[in-house]
């Protein structure tokens, strides 16, 4: 039995999806493209802002995961566990009350979420080459983040105050980019189809 017609199964439900909402994925290119504007003209403003983000995330995740360890006490490695929350919660504090000085660390971690997310989205735009007219742009997008990484790591940690809420910023309004480049195709498509 071969898996072939259910992956291309799959792609066709994955067309159809994209293009019927493509209204949707439209919008929300749009929006990304705003927010990615609005931090590329001030990205002092925005690094501040994503570093007291990530801090609330690593605060409320802390919280809620000293509760869970707490409640399982007798669990292997409870003391690990509990200090791993605990420490979560602190530097969650620390991004909150003391965002720029969490930068140069934020910095890092930008890194490599830019390569991860570059490194990505290339492989999703050659593997969906045959069935996606917009591959291009997705795989510009990944490009452009596999670049950002690099800028980002040559400039460290004398960029680190702005450079945070800069590259945000363009990575959004590249990715709000290719999303509604994606959505325009599929509304062609889907007409084409009819």
């Amino acid at each position: 039995m071969s898996i072939q017609p259910d992956i291309e199964g799959i792609r066709r439900q994955m067309a159809a999806t994209i293009h019927a909402h493509w209204k949707l994925v439209l919008a929300q290119g749009i929006v990304m493209m705003v927010l990615g504007f609005l931090a590329v003209a001030e990205p002092n403003v925005a690094t501040f802002a994503v570093s007291i983000f990530v801090g609330w995330l690593f605060f409320i995740g802390g919280i809620f995961r000293a509760l869970s360890v707490w409640r399982s006490r007798a669990m292997p490695g409870f003391a690990w566990s509990l200090l791993t929350a605990l420490l979560a919660i602190v530097f969650g504090l620390i991004l909150i009350f003391r965002p720029l000085a969490g930068a140069l660390t934020l910095t890092m971690v930008l890194i490599a979420f830019f390569i991860l997310e570059g490194i990505t989205a290339i492989v999703l735009a050659v593997q969906h080459r045959e069935h996606l007219r917009s591959w291009g742009w997705v795989l510009f997008s990944g490009i452009v983040d596999l670049l950002l990484a690099f800028l980002i790591w040559d400039g460290w940690p004398s960029s680190a105050d702005w450079a945070i809420g800069l590259l945000v910023g363009i990575n959004m309004l590249f990715f709000g980019l290719s999303l509604v480049m994606t959505a325009l195709t599929a509304r062609l498509m889907g007409n084409q189809a009819r």
